[in-house]
């Protein structure tokens, strides 16, 4: 809440001619500060401003209100006194917006509009006001409705679209905890990755950004899109990335990353592999490298359209927020180097914090 002025000192000064003496102003905020009624005080001390000399515009500055709202105020103490301050909605009864007005709106808005009845899949202010009616509740105003919602912490969101797995659920959750007590409880010489790829384009992702009123953020866009594809595998006891880059979303480049993560983790009889479900991890060409690499790698596929299944997203959604969203590199060049620098700065983080235990990892799962 705006914080009043409490006395006639904090009121403006003005040049203007002095109608209300300094004890009838004193007065008039006396009998204000009993009223309890937030709006009789500001009205009050609108007219205490103005009788003090100050001009409409100055009084309406210093507490914050619109001019209007100050001429309004003296007109009716000039006309009726200061009994004509008082709040005129005392006498309108039993508000309309209860508890239960409330408990009721919240259902509807659980719920879509084709969920009720209605041939319209989105809420409008008006539809609910027709919606409340039709549940036995008192029809309100557009505007009242509004406040309403305010009142709730509603606000307008964009949909998210998402793809619902074909599966049963309760054979999806169990593929989900096999393969989190494979992280957890797998052998400690047999590493498990979560590996995905992710499309890094010329053209900037637009995001949102902190703007000061009146101005907006402009994006200038190359124009001509390019794109580099990157595949990673995201070590789930290190927390270490191991990425590798190119100019195509093929079998190529998850071969690439096989034999990257091959050399790297030499000394694993076995390397787990958790991954989604495109066609290039089971391709003829993916077959095969895997059996030029002497089975060391096991693949675990996880359910269809279940991306939160997989650590490594938001590795690549912390990578868009820091580096591709918004982005003002001009080239391909400079923006890979980015790319490269950030996840590689990621991983000097991860390594000189303390990684997790594998008794940290049962006692999170």
């Amino acid at each position: 809440m705006r914080r009043r002025p409490e006395s006639e000192k904090a009121l403006p000064e003005g040049k203007g001619r002095q109608w209300l003496k300094r004890k009838q102003r004193q007065a008039l905020l006396r009998w204000a500060a009993k009223s309890g009624c937030p709006l009789t005080y500001r009205r009050c001390l609108s007219v205490a401003a103005v009788g003090r000399g100050a001009s409409c515009r100055a009084a309406a500055k210093a507490l914050e209100c619109a001019t209007s709202t100050v001429v309004v105020a003296v007109r009716r103490y000039r006309e009726g006194g200061r009994q004509a301050l008082r709040d005129r909605r005392e006498g309108n009864g039993r508000a309309k917006v209860d508890e239960r007005f409330r408990e009721r709106l919240v259902r509807a808005l659980e719920g879509t509009p084709e969920d009720w009845g209605w041939c319209r899949p989105t809420w409008t202010r008006e539809l609910l006001c027709q919606e409340l009616a039709r549940r036995g509740q008192v029809r309100v105003s557009v505007a009242t409705m509004g406040r309403t919602l305010a009142s709730l912490g509603a606000r307008l969101k964009a949909a998210k679209p998402v793809v619902e797995c074909p599966w049963r659920d309760w054979k999806r959750r169990r593929r989900l905890y096999e393969l989190k007590c494979l992280e957890v409880f797998g052998p400690a010489h047999e590493p498990v990755l979560h590996v995905d790829e992710v499309d890094i384009h010329l053209n900037p992702k637009v995001g949102r950004d902190w703007c000061l009123p009146g101005q907006r953020r402009v994006v200038v866009t190359p124009g001509n899109n390019q794109k580099r594809y990157l595949a990673g595998a995201l070590n789930t006891r290190t927390g270490q990335l191991t990425w590798v880059e190119g100019k195509s979303k093929a079998s190529a480049l998850f071969i690439q990353l096989l034999w990257r993560l091959a050399s790297q983790y030499r000394r694993a009889r076995r390397i787990h592999l958790v991954l989604d479900n495109a066609s290039v991890h089971s391709s003829k060409k993916t077959l095969k490298a895997l059996a030029q690499l002497g089975g060391r790698f096991v693949l675990h596929f996880l359910p269809p359209y279940c991306p939160q299944g997989n650590r490594i997203e938001r590795v690549w959604l912390d990578l868009h927020a820091n580096v591709t969203r918004n982005h003002r590199c001009r080239t391909m060049a400079r923006l890979m180097a980015r790319v490269h620098a950030y996840l590689s700065a990621r991983n000097v983080q991860r390594s000189a914090s303390p990684s997790l235990r594998r008794g940290d990892l049962r006692r999170s799962a």
